[in-house]
């Protein structure tokens, strides 16, 4: 049995992981914003705590980080989940509005985790769990803060994966592709307040468009994608990237192609940008 705390868990990925963990035998501690909205048979287990949390407010995380801790005793996995998308040419979005975007999938990961590491760190072992995006490994138009953001969720997991290796502690990052969940919905997407006609009939518009006809169309199952995820998390070794979904696979293996195919005209030229006096590898 393992101690997991999820955020954003009222409902979508992080609610599936919880059901997943749940069902598994964990003990889990589920955080929301308004943990009133956590449905019955999550908030009500005996194994459950559930938990308000808002992400942007570092006193909020060290409370629900103490209380998880003086409930079950330890954090064995945390799921950084908690995540708003924001649309929109980059032309459109404000400073503001990319701001406030960062606090949440970027600050709000950043503060939680480092809340929960001093207690990691102290049993000499741990799991962080970050729920990155397809749009993490490859930009797409009018989703570029949105992907901006989720790229660092990536390097940050990438990172704190060696970093905290010393410790006994592993880090992976998810990325999903697109999963029938409330994502597309007004209450976790934003969109620009000021949107530009000179980009109607672009790619950065037909993303908006794309975005209304598949809200609760889109292939991935939530139900099945959180069962994964927690089976994965759940082993002895986190792989560095999980990409969950067909299109999420599809996507990596067509950038990775594409990098491999862009890089060729120009390697033996990069290769070349050495320094006279570097020898095998070590400056002199």
């Amino acid at each position: 049995m393992s101690v997991w705390m999820i955020t954003g868990a009222a409902r979508g990925l992080g609610l599936e992981i919880a059901r997943a963990a749940i069902a598994a035998g964990e003990q889990v501690a589920v955080t929301a914003r308004r943990p009133q909205m956590l449905p019955s048979d999550v908030a009500e287990h005996p194994d459950v705590l559930a938990v308000r949390l808002d992400v942007t407010d570092p006193a909020q995380i060290d409370a629900a980080v103490g209380s998880v801790v003086e409930r079950f005793g330890t954090i064995d996995v945390l799921v950084n989940n908690a995540g708003r998308g924001l649309l929109g040419a980059l032309e459109e979005i404000t400073d503001a509005e990319g701001r406030s975007l960062f606090d949440v999938n970027v600050f709000g990961l950043i503060n939680t985790t480092r809340a929960v590491l001093p207690v990691m760190r102290e049993a000499g072992h741990g799991k962080l769990v970050h729920i990155g995006s397809r749009a993490g490994f490859e930009g797409e138009p009018g989703v570029s803060l949105y992907s901006a953001s989720k790229f660092a969720v990536a390097g940050i997991s990438e990172s704190l994966a060696i970093e905290l290796a010393p410790f006994g502690i592993q880090s992976m990052v998810v990325e999903p592709g697109v999963f029938r969940t409330d994502f597309l919905d007004p209450s976790s997407l934003q969109l620009p307040a000021n949107l530009l006609a000179d980009y109607d009939g672009t790619p950065a518009h037909a993303t908006l468009q794309w975005a209304d006809d598949a809200n609760h169309a889109q292939a991935g199952d939530p139900v099945k994608g959180g069962v994964l995820i927690h089976r994965v998390a759940a082993a002895e070794r986190l792989p560095l990237h999980l990409p969950v979904g067909q299109d999420a696979i599809d996507r990596r293996a067509v950038m990775t192609e594409r990098l491999q195919r862009e890089l060729e005209p120009f390697r033996a030229a990069s290769a070349a940008t050495a320094a006279d006096d570097h020898v095998a590898g070590v400056a002199q």
